[in-house]
């Protein structure tokens, strides 16, 4: 806001223009959540498979200074196992394959991308997971990104292990074991 200020003096008045400084407030946060029985792909592995009755919550915060924060916290798993998940760009289908590759904030021109350069927790939404004893466990992840409003992931898939990184094999996480279908 600016302001015309003037203050009377013995010989005239002093006038200037001040500006204040006014805090804007910060932008809001977008939330979403979504909840409910994984869609399980059984016999798909024999290291981690997903249990019937098997459950995941999924949160998404796409804060006001540009970040998205998602955590994954899930259910009726396999005790003690690692599980890679991602979010995927289609929603869950009769098959895992239905999900599509990995979602991408900067897309690679090859797919399925195993580059590093794309396929890295700064450009796809990484949740790998160990469950304890009872086959619960949870993840979270923090990009420097928000979603576009148009081509958004459409699920959340759960792999039979953790995500590798190297060249060549970057974001694999073996067989599709569960999905969420989450509207992001």
């Amino acid at each position: 806001m600016i302001r015309r200020i003037c203050v009377p003096t013995a010989s005239a008045a002093l006038c200037g223009v001040a500006a204040l400084a006014l805090a804007a407030p910060a932008p809001a946060a977008t939330v979403s959540r979504t909840a409910g029985d994984l869609t399980v792909y059984p016999g798909q592995s024999p290291v981690a498979d997903a249990p019937a009755g098997a459950q995941a919550r999924v949160q998404a915060v796409e804060t006001g200074d540009g970040r998205t924060i998602v955590t994954l916290h899930v259910t009726g798993l396999e005790p003690e196992a690692a599980y890679g998940a991602h979010a995927h760009v289609a929603p869950c289908g009769a098959t895992g394959a239905a999900a599509g590759p990995h979602w991408q904030h900067r897309q690679d021109p090859v797919t399925p991308s195993t580059d590093p350069a794309y396929a890295n927790p700064h450009n796809e939404l990484w949740l790998d997971l160990t469950t304890n004893s009872a086959g619960n466990g949870h993840a979270k992840a923090v990009v420097d990104w928000t979603f576009p409003s148009a081509g958004r992931p459409g699920s959340v898939i759960i792999h039979e292990k953790h995500t590798a990184t190297g060249t060549g094999v970057a974001g694999t996480a073996g067989k599709r074991v569960a999905c969420l279908t989450v509207p992001f």
